[in-house]
């Protein structure tokens, strides 16, 4: 791989780093509004909405993490 190539690849390393952990940051702000809510808000289809987001941002997290060790091999 060239150069060029090999800066796109770290570049790309970097995006995903940056999409990391903006995701993170956004589950965490989910997560402190879920724990705050009023129990009986927490039990309602609103906070159980609120729980499946926090849930699938884990696993976007997990997909990305995946990503950036396959790319950090690159």
């Amino acid at each position: 791989m060239n150069k060029k190539r090999r800066e796109k690849v770290g570049d790309a390393f970097e995006l995903v780093r940056k999409v990391q952990e903006l995701l993170q940051e956004v589950k965490e702000e989910e997560q402190e509004a879920l724990d705050n809510l009023p129990d009986s808000l927490r039990d309602s289809e609103k906070g159980e909405q609120m729980q499946e987001y926090v849930e699938l941002m884990e696993e976007a997290e997990g997909y990305l993490d995946d990503a950036a060790s396959v790319i950090e091999q690159i």
